[in-house]
């Protein structure tokens, strides 16, 4: 008789209970799996975002040797008297130029006398400053610097007053 006694069947309020605990542990079992997915989600769109500007910054490299390469050729077409051979490759120039613009590559911009910074500038030699107030300055540009959105792609080379 102790026997029956030990195993009582549950109380309406005991199942109402026990059902209430399986509810929240499946509710808290699908916030968890919605919290993974969500984070999952991110990080494939983050990962997927990273390779699109890789590949992007690929083929920016690869066409920076073209840009200096048509930058040298304006400069030679504009010594010519041939007009419209100019005008024919300023439009070549500037259609290039807008389309590395419209895919997020920009010009670094360095002048003549701006302050020389390890961080930002590649310094390919020094000369002797011919004033003391132009030491530490940019002398010459040698090179273009390019960024592709915040990542710099090519540092410009420079030349420094020392």
């Amino acid at each position: 008789m102790a026997d029956k006694k030990s195993k009582k069947k549950p109380t309406l309020k005991d199942q109402i209970s026990d059902l209430n605990n399986q509810v929240n542990d499946e509710k808290d079992k699908f916030l968890r799996l919605f919290a993974e997915f969500e984070n999952y989600r991110k990080r494939t769109s983050k990962e997927r975002l990273e390779l699109f500007k890789t590949a992007s910054q690929e083929l920016m490299t690869a066409l920076l040797p073209i840009s200096d390469d048509m930058d040298r050729a304006l400069l030679e077409f504009k010594k010519t008297d041939n007009d419209d051979l100019t005008k024919g490759f300023e439009l070549i120039y500037s259609k290039f130029n807008e389309i590395l613009k419209s895919k997020g590559l920009s010009q670094i911009e360095v002048k003549k006398g701006d302050r020389f910074d390890s961080e930002s500038h590649e310094a390919i030699t020094q000369i002797k400053a011919d004033k003391p107030k132009n030491k530490g300055k940019i002398v010459d540009v040698i090179e273009k610097g390019f960024k592709l959105g915040d990542k710099i792609l090519r540092y410009p080379k420079v030349v420094v007053a020392n």
